[in-house]
């Protein structure tokens, strides 16, 4: 996949200014491989290295999981659209709060890319702001679909990913929505 076009010049100054104030924090680095899974954990891209990660890392897809309110005031979720295009870029709109996350928010873009990572070529990131906990429910989120056991999802993420911290309610959410999934699957084959 080529990157597309730089979002318009409007946005891109405001995208610009915006990470200014509002940007990735300098105490994590932008973004961590997840072992040999094609799955990246990082912080909100800037301005400058956005167009870079397809050229320089291979990023086909993008899951940013910053709140609404963080991505119009920032503008990287525009920015991630213009450059990789609309369907290679997943929302998982949630706050870091501490506590369970309902599957309305992240399921959708956890399954959007364990079904990208099907492609051999595919290599999605998974953000938030700072890559250390929002970004870390999604990737747990990811793995356990792609088959990994509890432990061994968490424990791959926590061993690449320094910065990351896998809060505990998280993990539950996750758990407690696959075990519905199953739930719901076996449901239908019984029905």
């Amino acid at each position: 996949m080529t990157a597309g076009p730089a979002p318009g010049r409007r946005r891109w100054v405001r995208f610009r200014l915006a990470n200014a104030v509002y940007g990735p924090g300098r105490r994590t680095r932008p973004l961590t491989w997840i072992g040999d899974e094609r799955i990246a954990v990082g912080s909100v891209p800037t301005p400058r290295g956005l167009p870079e990660l397809a050229a320089a890392e291979g990023v086909t897809h993008v899951v940013n999981c910053r709140a609404g309110p963080q991505t119009r005031f920032s503008g990287d979720l525009a920015a991630e659209r213009a450059i990789f295009g609309a369907d290679h870029v997943a929302v998982a709109p949630m706050w870091d709060h501490g506590r369970a996350q309902p599957p309305e928010l992240w399921a959708e873009a956890a399954e959007f890319a364990a079904a990208a990572l099907d492609d051999p070529d595919a290599r999605v990131l998974i953000h938030c702001q700072r890559g250390r906990r929002r970004s870390v429910l999604v990737a747990y989120a990811v793995l356990r679909l792609r088959g990994y056991p509890p432990e061994d999802a968490a424990r791959l993420v926590l061993d690449h990913r320094a910065e990351a911290h896998l809060v505990p309610s998280y993990r539950r959410s996750v758990e407690d929505w696959l075990a519905a999934r199953a739930a719901d699957t076996a449901r239908q084959d019984g029905a």
